[in-house]
């Protein structure tokens, strides 16, 4: 339960939770596939060129892969396209040969929730290629009650599309029964504009607390362990200095 700021105590019956850096340890893994993509492009490392598109990859977390692409390349649909692509086979391939590791008490939190009524959805900013992928080396199905990517909401972050869609799907009733947790600033925006009364900031992801209080977040959480507590411990969702909902 959370207790908001009227003193209304929302019990929480969905967390919406982001797959790399908050969930899953992928986060070098993705790295290598953008700087790949890219350069297969012809902007390579050691260039100007390369190390402007690297800093809009790192900002652009969370958004829809396409959508970084596109703001790399924003004349150019069939150069986006063609980059998104090697994105996928490279981090796909990567997911092949290493698989993917939970980051630390992952699995504990998604029982705890489980055990506690309230559903999971994973979200994402992968393809529903890149993310059926990513479900098949997690083997999460028993964990989880939904996983979605842009492609199956209309819009990814940081629009609402994705936590709307959980909502609709999973049978919540009000939106404030929503938690949203997330490593990055699209993230936080997805969840203030969906209205869940809970958006927990991750920092074991790629921004900073600056950055995802930004985008809004309600909470600033050191990893997804402390998600339990504030998700089922009625901590209050005031929002901390320097938050701003967009």
């Amino acid at each position: 339960m959370v207790l908001a700021q009227d003193g209304e105590v929302t019990p929480i019956r969905l967390a919406c939770l982001d797959l790399a850096g908050t969930t899953v340890g992928d986060i070098a893994m993705i790295e290598r596939a953008f700087a790949e993509a890219i350069a297969t492009q012809g902007i390579v490392p050691g260039t100007g060129a390369y190390a402007r598109a690297m800093v809009h990859v790192h900002r652009s977390r969370g958004c829809p892969t396409i959508e970084v692409f596109r703001g790399i390349f924003p004349d150019n649909e069939a150069q986006a396209q063609a980059a998104n692509l090697t994105f996928e086979h490279s981090y796909e391939g990567a997911v092949r040969r290493s698989g993917l590791i939970p980051t630390p008490g992952t699995i504990e939190v998604l029982d705890s929730l489980r055990d506690a009524d309230v559903k999971i959805c994973l979200i994402t900013g992968f393809s529903r290629s890149a993310l059926s992928r990513v479900l098949t080396a997690l083997s999460w199905s028993d964990r989880i009650d939904l996983a979605l990517s842009p492609e199956d909401a209309g819009r990814g972050r940081p629009m609402p599309d994705m936590v709307l869609t959980a909502v609709l799907r999973l049978g919540i009733q009000d939106v404030r029964q929503v938690a949203v947790a997330g490593d990055s600033e699209s993230a936080m925006l997805c969840g203030r504009r969906s209205g869940a009364s809970a958006v927990a900031g991750i920092l074991t992801g790629v921004h900073s607390r600056e950055r995802l209080l930004k985008g809004g977040a309600t909470h600033i959480l050191d990893s997804i362990t402390d998600l339990p507590a504030l998700v089922l411990g009625g901590q209050s969702t005031e929002t901390p200095v320097g938050a701003s909902a967009r």
